[in-house]
């Protein structure tokens, strides 16, 4: 079974894209104006890439996120603030989460002073239902996966008048998921003045994790507005057991993931990928690597234990997945076309992105005395 597919991407964004209300610039300064907003670290790791034989390797360390541990709170806090300025009267928001986005949620509805009610799927450990319901929230747990519990959160909402907020979109449910994808927008604007410089970027290659891929599209649509065919090479990765969208690329639409949904990236743990981001990873993905909970595990430890003078990076499951993606095209035979597709070699500079910390501190502490 190949776990490397490649895309040839058009790079750049169809009319009905640009004129999504992603924004460039609106989010940050939303972010900048709340009192717990502190720019997330951006890290090199030069320990590491001469281990890796690469040039260069940046990692945006989103676990220090408004105390957060993920970077979800990015887009919750952005939409529900567009929400109310447009509806200020919503007394009850409402999502569906397999953690970090509910957690995002419940913390931006309290602070709004709303209520909030988070549905979880089956697999969702106690620790993760006990960090959401700590702002505030109710959580109930159902005995459904990621997906249908998207449908269950929908569906109820409409029937009670409550305000989904869901980071994911589907048929006339667009808005809400394009306000969230410009929320995340915040963490690439703050590194305009690093790597993201105005005419040609500082890095190569970017390796993202992908879930429903909002937030992968993301990225690839501040990229390609940045710098058009010039952006870097993006390389998307999914858990073997949950990869909506390496198989919506074989079976060329959008598609429910094949495997089987058991992995211990909780947070990549979806079912179709969103229609926005589709849309958009099309045109801009330039390919997707599929990983085992393994090779996360793996990835987990090499962040905490750094070589030389690199920083400990605490990295949970869904965290460290670009760097298992990087990892897996490093040291496998079968990635030499996608590495040769997209130029990784020993001049690459590549960004990951830490997307969470050890947000189930039990799953992870297990993870990293085990490799010990």
């Amino acid at each position: 079974m190949n776990d490397f597919f490649i895309n040839y991407p058009l790079n750049s964004l169809g009319d009905n894209l640009t004129n999504q209300t992603l924004k460039n610039s609106d989010p940050f300064y939303f972010h900048k104006s709340l009192d717990e907003y502190n720019e997330s670290p951006l890290n090199e790791l030069p320990g590491l890439s001469n281990f890796f034989n690469i040039s260069n390797l940046y990692v945006k360390d989103e676990s220090t996120r408004f105390g957060l541990n993920a970077f979800k709170v990015l887009g919750a806090s952005y939409a529900v603030n567009q929400i109310l300025l447009n509806k200020p009267n919503v007394s009850v928001f409402c999502t569906a989460t397999d953690g970090n986005h509910g957690r995002a949620l419940a913390w931006s509805a309290e602070k709004y002073k709303k209520k909030c009610v988070v549905f979880v799927p089956k697999d969702t450990s106690d620790l993760r239902i006990n960090t959401i319901s700590n702002h505030g929230a109710k959580v109930e747990k159902l005995d459904l996966n990621y997906e249908d519990t998207c449908k269950y959160a929908s569906e109820i909402s409409t029937k009670m008048n409550w305000e989904l907020i869901q980071d994911t979109s589907w048929d006339d449910y667009e808005l809400v998921p394009s306000y969230i994808m410009s929320g995340y927008l915040t963490h690439f604007i703050e590194m305009e003045d690093k790597i993201n410089l105005l005419k040609k970027p500082e890095i190569d290659i970017i390796f993202l994790q992908c879930g429903v891929g909002s937030w992968a599209a993301s990225c690839i649509w501040y990229y390609l507005e940045r710098y058009g065919k010039n952006k870097p090479k993006i390389i998307l990765v999914e858990p073997a057991q949950s990869s909506g969208v390496f198989d919506s690329f074989i079976k060329g639409e959008r598609v429910s993931p094949d495997g089987n949904l058991n992995t211990i990236m909780a947070g990549l743990n979806c079912g179709i990928p969103s229609k926005i981001a589709w849309q958009i990873i099309k045109r801009g993905c330039d390919g997707v690597v599929k990983i085992t909970d393994d090779e996360v595990k793996y990835a987990m430890n090499v962040f905490y234990k750094p070589l030389l003078n690199d920083s400990r990076i605490i990295s949970g499951e869904s965290g460290a997945a670009g760097l298992a993606g990087l990892i897996k095209c490093l040291n496998n035979m079968k990635a030499e076309d996608l590495n040769k597709h997209v130029g990784l070699n020993k001049n690459s500079r590549i960004l990951l992105f830490n997307t969470e910390g050890d947000t189930d501190k039990d799953s992870f502490l297990n993870i990293i005395k085990k490799h010990h």
